[in-house]
């Protein structure tokens, strides 16, 4: 459960860097969450006033033109440490190496995959629209980030259903793109 929570959080990090950290320290401060040994700051209140004061300039950001693409470039990194961060803290009961290995490979990948196909999708959209079409974007990000979020943290194993036949059904349309393509 511990890992499907982490993962979860992860791919929300890709859309929303500081949205599943919010979500997370608000958990662990109510108390429904058990966080790992190490990761007890993160359910903080100073924690928890930092991630959503982050989250609000975070939100506000995605919505001013060229920022958005801008904010994009620098999200990348900070939405791999956010996945692998989130995955760590969440994974409990588990070795160590075990648990860095998950976290950096798995909840890093999985927020940096995230992350990039946002980008690219945010590329295309400036592009085709001139950056007008980016606020809707966002708000389609932004919602999707909280309601991962909070499916990861309520239905731990629906959460990652749902991200492994998301990341399946892209990599299946990529697929399909490329060979149609590579015929054409």
């Amino acid at each position: 459960m511990s890992v499907s929570l982490g993962l979860g959080l992860a791919a929300a990090c890709g859309f929303r860097v500081f949205v599943p950290l919010l979500i997370l320290s608000a958990a662990s401060y109510t108390g429904h969450l058990g966080l790992s040994q190490g990761f007890e700051w993160v359910g903080s209140f100073p924690a928890l006033v930092a991630f959503g004061t982050a989250t609000v300039v975070e939100v506000v950001a995605y919505y001013v033109p060229w920022v958005d693409n801008l904010l994009d470039t620098l999200a990348g990194p900070a939405a791999i440490v956010a996945g692998a961060t989130v995955t760590a803290s969440a994974v409990t009961d588990m070795d160590p190496f075990v648990k860095w290995t998950l976290a950096v490979i798995g909840g890093g990948g999985l927020a940096g995959l995230v992350k990039g196909a946002t980008t690219v999708a945010r590329g295309a959209s400036t592009a085709a629209t001139g950056g007008l079409a980016n606020p809707i974007l966002a708000t389609m990000e932004l919602g999707t980030s909280f309601i991962l979020a909070v499916l990861a943290v309520a239905l731990p194993l629906v959460a990652l259903v749902v991200v492994v036949a998301t990341v399946f059904f892209v990599v299946r349309r990529l697929a399909t793109y490329r060979a149609r393509r590579q015929t054409a």
